[in-house]
């Protein structure tokens, strides 16, 4: 509600700005021009977005989401403890982790959705529910597979050349916002 606040306050100081200075015609080509370049864009990139999602289908229909549940168990037991006794919400956080490793933002919401929706209690945000939040937000992300479709549809010949200072921030930002998650749940609760 307060973004679109923001937003609408944004768009009327642009109009009355472009209105008093005499711009109102390059206001309006600029607005037609990113209208335009957001749909390029949004169509550059959906290939890229369904070709993962299959592939995330795939893995859970072949049962590879199983395996890679086994395989974080360790982890996910530490960070969600409550992965031990459900097996379904192991395998959504480890389809959603996987997803958010190969830079599928938008194809890990509809499992990170769900992965949430099991471990809400209530109307109060459990401690692991925050953590999911905040592991989502600042996903690790080894191959970031999103900004490598926009900027090969904004004409970059070498999409992947980000690849070493991705790993290196999404690590720290992931690293430290689930740490700040585990000590901030511990001092609420006293």
């Amino acid at each position: 509600m307060v973004m679109s606040w923001i937003w609408t306050g944004l768009v009327l100081v642009s109009i009355l700005c472009a209105a008093i200075s005499g711009n109102g015609g390059v206001l309006a080509a600029a607005a037609l021009q990113g209208a335009q370049a957001g749909v390029t864009l949004a169509i550059s990139m959906a290939g890229a977005i369904c070709l993962w999602s299959g592939v995330g289908k795939l893995m859970e229909a072949g049962g590879i989401t199983d395996t890679l549940a086994g395989a974080l168990k360790p982890l996910l037991h530490r960070l969600f403890p409550s992965t031990k006794e459900d097996a379904a919400l192991s395998r959504d956080l480890s389809a959603n982790i996987c997803a958010n490793f190969l830079g599928l933002g938008n194809a890990a919401t509809p499992m990170g959705i769900q992965a949430a929706k099991r471990l809400k209690r209530g109307d109060t945000a459990t401690d692991e529910l925050c953590r999911l939040i905040v592991l989502n937000t600042a996903s690790i992300q080894l191959i970031p597979t999103n900004v490598a479709a926009v900027r090969s549809g904004l004409g970059c010949d070498t999409p992947f050349d980000i690849l070493p200072a991705v790993w290196i921030t999404s690590l720290c930002s992931a690293g430290l916002g689930v740490t700040a998650a585990w000590l901030l749940g511990k001092v609420w609760k006293r």
